[in-house]
């Protein structure tokens, strides 16, 4: 890939989000993407409604949309923003609008689109199989842990001094122990 595609999937890729544990981009930054106005987008879309079912498309809740709006802190608009709940678009949905818009900047950028959602699906197959692997360290850490204690106490015992016992350890030599009984 060129700087510019480069810099092209970096962009989409920063405009999708995860909303009901699905990877979606909101209307308005679609509209941005595909160069055209967000009324003009939805326009389209109500025309051909037929083409998106619920897994292309939908409509956001208004908690959704808040939560959104404090995590971005700005209103969109210069009138308060927005009148109308945004549409969040899957990637077949993304796809498709790019389809009924028909414009030429729609149908290159929906490659953008198309790369940036597979390669947020690589990156989370990646994450799932380190997950995993955290995982199954943190058990092997677990039961060895046990291990270690066990170790540490063994050590510590050997460590520990000896009880003192009274008597002498060694040999007397044979005339020593005689005078000694005397």
């Amino acid at each position: 890939m060129n700087k510019t595609a480069i810099i092209l999937s970096k962009r989409v890729s920063s405009k999708i989000l995860v909303l009901r544990n699905q990877k979606v981009i909101l209307d308005t930054d679609l509209a941005d993407l595909y160069g055209v106005t967000v009324k003009r987008l939805n326009e389209q879309l109500k025309r051909n409604l037929q083409r998106f079912p619920p897994d292309f498309l939908f409509t956001l809740t208004r908690v959704e949309y808040q939560n959104l709006r404090s995590q971005n802190a700005t209103s969109r608009s210069a009138h308060g923003g927005r009148r109308y709940l945004p549409y969040a678009f899957t990637e077949h949905g993304a796809i498709m609008a790019a389809t009924v818009l028909n414009s030429k900047r729609a149908i290159e950028m929906s490659i953008f689109v198309v790369r940036a959602f597979v390669g947020m699906r690589e990156a989370l197959a990646v994450n799932q199989h380190v997950v995993s692997k955290l995982s199954e360290l943190e058990a092997r850490l677990d039961s060895h842990d046990a291990d270690i204690q066990d170790l540490v106490e063994a050590i510590r015992e050997l460590m520990a001094p000896l009880p003192a016992h009274n008597r002498q350890i060694g040999f007397e030599a044979p005339l020593a122990a005689q005078k000694a009984r005397r």
